[in-house]
């Protein structure tokens, strides 16, 4: 039997509640044999303490498991509000319908065999969906693992993980669209000791999505974490609403995305979209919608314990505690890897530890102990309240590599408990040695094995509450900017590079002097009016990439190199067959980088930008970053400082440093663009943006504006990748 903590009833929500709180559950095709999907999920119902009504449908049966069997949905002394569809095929099919003519208000679909198998399969995936629509029936599948919830016993799945390790209600939440992945979350925490509620596998999403159930899941008070794995992301809307929420609640949501390959080109029209990959954008929404990313299971669990335990991280300042000098250098190494910050204790700080640890220790940030603990075991407990004092710190790491017989353990462990309720900060635990993890853990503590798991476990779980302190405005239908929300994509109608750079302007991008050129006579007055070397080059809406077709001279410096390049354009023009709306004399623009700035339109998630280094080798070697287009101006900046090259903004060897405000600016105004709904724009691509020293700003140089085109239709990257 499972152990249970008194369930709170769930508050009012959509139909769903009934799929995880239900007065009353029908089995159809309910068996005898528990070791049959039908009377596995009859036995569960028992088995975990459900109190509801329970329905059996099977018209070869009077009795099944003891109890009244019916021989179908219209024979039951009331409506089920929650029904488990455990038939094939056709069976299937039919069993929806009646649920659909029934009234019932959520069927758990456990067959396979459908979209996934075909045209067939999806043509009897539709009929379903279609039935359950015309009243409201919501549908859980198919191909579901089925769901669970150990808070009321409401079981309406056929996982076997429930009996071994035996359950246990706790404060987690697990929502799978794989059955297996449930699972496996599962049993990862049930080792760990963690009671988990509810554990979902959704199936196939043919109605229901994951984020969807979610949503429904996290408002149960009782739940403290919220475990997502997802394959495919059918609306992106739902996943936003879902983040918000767990932002007023301060819920963690950590998701495991399956699939991080990119997929393929968003479009062939500009850099910005060939560099914004399915994953990098995925990456993106999940940031600006405070959805904690994580690579696997592994990472999934191993932070669970911290989460658990009411901690609100103020930073990410670490301080580490070892009697070891080597736990000491695989920390420090693994929080430089991490973005954790180790930094020196105060003077009088270390000024009161060299009172307490002999002269070979370090009082340093990491605290070496050394083997002198060993001899006195007082030595940690002494040293932990001066730690305690010191107003740097933000969360602890204590690793006892070396322990056992001769050393005070339990007071070890007494000592550091005591320490974390003093600090009310996040402290973790190092130690491989079992029976030393054991009393650390008695004490309430996390406790890893190594270094580097608790440093990962620190970094996500600092990262998460970060991601959820951030404001946001929760999206609903009214106040979603459609600029911002997935759009049908489209090939687009490409503007030249003139009207690209007069749009970008008269939305706040500072684009470089430049003039629009008829003749060989305009370009040579240009020229003169410029006052300095210029850059001229062709001017068409046909071409994206100029200097591919030999459309570009740069550094003229004379009249007589004016006349030639004009020349000389014209006749590469004629040469590849591209028609030319004119000529660009534009200045050219000293700065120190060359970067690029862009946006598109993602189908499933969009609209996000694009900055990065830039020139003409930004595809060969990418060094960008993604953010949603309606992220702040602080957000904008975090991605800039995660670039490759952010360290040469600062300056370097006595360079100045440069105007990273300016490029924070011009980002945010290819955002207005982007947003602004009015322009209907697919894409924007500004490369290179000439950065200059702090102060002097930065200019966009070149620029390819796309708008939508209501008569095309690109299909959405992600239908991309699951054809493929």
């Amino acid at each position: 039997m499972t152990l249970r903590q008194p369930a709170q009833a769930l508050p009012e929500g959509s139909s769903l509640r009934h799929a995880i709180d239900p007065r009353s559950v029908a089995i159809i095709g309910a068996s005898d044999n528990p070791d049959k999907i039908g009377g596995r999920c009859l036995e569960y119902l028992s088995r975990f303490g459900f109190t509801g009504a329970v329905f059996p449908v099977n018209p070869n049966r009077e009795l099944t498991q003891g109890i009244k069997t019916y021989p179908s949905l219209d024979a039951l002394p009331e409506v089920a509000q929650l029904v488990i569809i455990a038939v094939p095929g056709q069976q299937a099919v039919d069993a929806v319908e009646a649920c659909a003519k029934h009234g019932a208000s959520v069927a758990v679909i456990l067959a396979a065999g459908f979209g996934e198998t075909g045209p067939e399969g999806r043509a009897q995936e539709q009929r379903m969906v279609a039935a359950a629509r015309r009243t409201g029936l919501r549908l859980i599948g198919p191909n579901a693992q089925g769901l669970a919830n150990f808070g009321n016993g409401a079981m309406s799945t056929h996982a076997t993980i429930f009996l071994d390790p035996p359950a246990q209600d706790g404060p987690v939440a697990i929502i799978s669209q794989s059955g297996g992945g449930a699972s496996v979350a599962y049993g990862l925490l049930r080792e760990r000791g963690i009671g988990v509620r509810y554990c979902n596998g959704i199936g196939s999403q043919c109605d229901v999505t994951v984020a969807e159930f979610a949503l429904e899941v996290a408002r149960d008070p009782h739940i403290k974490l919220l475990m997502l794995y997802l394959e495919g992301i059918p609306d992106a809307s739902q996943l936003a609403r879902l983040g918000a929420f767990a932002r007023s609640r301060n819920l963690p949501v950590l998701v495991l995305k399956a699939g991080r390959t990119p997929a393929g080109q968003l479009t062939s029209l500009s850099h910005t979209g060939a560099l914004a990959t399915e994953d990098r954008v995925v990456d993106a929404f999940f940031e600006f919608h405070g959805l904690t990313r994580v690579s696997d299971f592994g990472d999934m669990v191993n932070a669970a314990q911290l989460y658990l335990k009411g901690w609100k991280p103020p930073g990410r300042r670490l301080v580490v505690i070892s009697n070891s000098g080597t736990a000491c250098v695989l920390a420090a190494d693994a929080a430089s890897d991490a973005g954790l910050h180790i930094r020196e204790l105060l003077p009088e700080t270390r000024a009161e530890l060299s009172k307490v640890l002999p002269s070979f220790a370090s009082t340093a940030n990491p605290v070496d102990i050394t083997l002198a603990l060993l001899s006195n075991s007082r030595m940690f407990g002494d040293i932990l309240p001066i730690i305690a004092r010191e107003p740097g710190t933000d969360v602890f790491l204590i690793s006892i590599p070396v322990a056992g017989r001769g050393y005070d353990v339990e007071s070890f462990a007494r000592d550091t408990a005591a320490f974390a309720a003093q600090t009310g900060k996040p402290v973790v635990v190092v130690a491989p040695q079992p029976k030393v993890a054991a009393r650390f853990r008695d004490a309430g503590l996390p406790v890893f094995a190594l270094e580097i798991g608790a440093v990962k476990a620190l970094a996500q779980f600092i990262s998460c509450h970060e991601l959820l302190a951030v404001g946001r405005e929760a999206p609903t239908d009214d106040n979603t900017p459609p600029s911002a929300a997935p759009a049908e994509q489209t090939t687009g109608r490409v503007l030249n590079e003139a009207d690209s750079l007069a749009l970008a302007r008269a939305f706040g991008v500072p684009v470089v002097d430049h003039c629009l050129c008829h003749s060989e006579a305009e370009v040579v007055r240009a020229f003169a009016a410029a006052g300095g070397p210029v850059a001229i080059k062709g001017c068409s809406s046909a071409v994206t990439h100029k200097s591919d077709l030999d459309l570009v001279r740069l550094n003229i410096a004379s009249e007589a190199a004016a006349r030639q390049a004009w020349r000389d354009i014209q006749a590469a023009a004629r040469q590849y067959a591209t028609p030319l709306e004119g000529v660009i004399v534009a200045s050219m623009a000293p700065g120190r980088r060359e970067l690029i700035v862009g946006a598109h339109r993602e189908p499933t998630f969009g609209a996000v930008l694009t900055v990065g280094d830039g020139g003409k080798y930004v595809e060969q070697l990418p060094d960008v970053q993604i953010v949603m287009a309606a992220a702040t101006r602080e957000e904008i900046r975090r991605a800039i400082e995660r670039l490759r090259i952010a360290a040469v903004f600062k300056g370097v060897r006595g360079e100045a440093a440069m105007d990273v405000e300016a490029l924070c600016d011009t980002v945010l105004a290819v955002g207005r663009l982007m947003m602004d709904d009015q322009q209907a724009i697919d894409s924007i691509d500004l490369n290179p943006v000439i950065l200059k020293d702090k102060g002097l700003g930065c200019v966009a140089v070149d620029a390819v504006i796309v708008r939508r085109s209501p008569d095309a239709s690109q299909p959405s990257l992600f239908a991309a990748a699951a054809s493929g």
